[in-house]
């Protein structure tokens, strides 16, 4: 078969887990020799946070309105009117998200497009009934629908009927390494870390990273190791995390820990290997993930990672890889804090980063979307 014309779309430049997972698979896709453009809103026009191999395009927009059911509505028009006016031609549309997937299927539904593919990152669960109309259209929509995990694959098959093929993620190991670069110092300095242990949480202040109870956790851990330090990076989001933000700054001034820990705000994508290094262990107990990206990166780095003993973790990992805890239990959170710095906390990481080497390569993932790609196409060409 010829090289696929591809376009993929997500929606934000800035770097979530289900963005990098574009950019990753694109630039992966474009390496093997296909024609790849990744379409994003740009408000901010800075374009995206990382080059690539694929083709980049920032799609006009206006900055968002407060609400986010009008941001979701604004950005739905903005991504169909750049769909329609786009005179290039794909083999292929794959929206990474809701939003795009509603522009897309307007397109379709106008005969602009024939169809479009889906990957399910995870479902949120909205309060909102248009978010949640949307949200049901977006993955309905779609002539096919990709998950990048089994608990979400058996998701859309209960809630939703829907057969879904899993494309997993992947971690670059010449970008993720254990070896030490000089801007790994200039970083530990610029955050003025310490001595002690360094526990970092990725992803912000959010209610589905559970960073109140890490935070719980984490003065637990100071019992133990007083100069340890815990930095919470991240924070990029289309949506609204204001009243959890603010629970947590509460529960921070209770616990008179304010010091030791560093909220940093969304970091520069060329100093995450670095910041994973200087890490002494990645702390995820999330309640909701739809793979969990970030662990990979940090097990590249030979990194110790705390996760929730749950799917998507337990799926990939075991206890010869990580330090399993019980995300809504603060204690269970701690000890799994002290453990993961001790010699077998290290022997965890060490397991770990050699389960990444040998199965988790952005090629490998890129090859099974390729193949997926060519059985749709195929069946549009027999029903033709």
């Amino acid at each position: 078969m010829k090289p696929l014309r591809i376009a993929l779309y997500t929606h934000s430049t800035n770097p979530r887990g289900g963005v990098v997972h574009t950019l990753e698979l694109a630039n992966a896709l474009a390496e093997a020799g296909h024609d790849v453009t990744i379409h994003a809103p740009d408000p901010s026009s800075k374009g995206f946070f990382r080059n690539t191999a694929a083709r980049q395009v920032s799609i006009k927009a206006a900055p968002a309105p407060g609400c986010v059911r009008d941001m979701v509505a604004q950005r739905i028009r903005e991504i169909a009117d750049h769909v329609r006016s786009d005179n290039y031609r794909y083999d292929i549309y794959h929206a990474q998200d809701s939003i795009n997937a509603n522009a897309l299927a307007d397109c379709a539904d106008k005969g602009d497009i024939r169809g479009f593919i889906r990957t399910v990152h995870h479902v949120d669960q909205f309060a909102d009934p248009q978010l949640r109309s949307w949200q049901s259209r977006g993955i309905r929509g779609a002539e096919k629908c990709f998950s990048v995990s089994r608990i979400w694959q058996t998701f859309l098959r209960l809630e939703y009927e829907i057969a879904a093929d899993i494309v997993p993620n992947g971690v670059s190991l010449n970008r993720f390494s254990p070896c030490p670069a000089h801007k790994d110092a200039s970083i530990r300095t610029a955050l003025r870390l310490g001595n002690g242990p360094v526990y970092l949480a990725v992803g912000g202040v959010e209610s589905r990273k559970n960073t109140i109870n890490i935070l719980h956790a984490f003065k637990n851990v100071l019992a133990v190791y007083p100069d340890a330090q815990l930095i919470i990076a991240g924070g990029a989001s289309l949506l609204d995390h204001g009243s959890y933000h603010a629970l947590f700054q509460s529960a921070l001034a209770a616990c008179h820990i304010k010091d030791r820990v560093l909220l940093t705000g969304p970091i520069a994508d060329a100093d995450m290997p670095s910041l994973f290094r200087i890490a002494d262990a990645l702390v995820f107990p999330s309640v909701k993930e739809g793979f969990g990206l970030v662990v990979l990166e940090a097990l590249a780095t030979e990194t110790p990672v705390i996760v929730s003993r749950l799917a998507p973790f337990t799926e990939y990992l075991d206890d010869f890889d990580c330090c399993f805890t019980d995300p809504h239990d603060p204690i269970s959170i701690g000890t799994a804090m002290v453990r993961a710095i001790s010699a077998e906390g290290r022997a965890t990481a060490l397991h770990g980063r050699r389960f990444v080497a040998a199965c988790m390569g952005w090629d490998k993932s890129a090859a099974i979307q390729l193949a997926l790609y060519k059985a749709v196409l195929n069946k549009e060409s027999v029903n033709a």
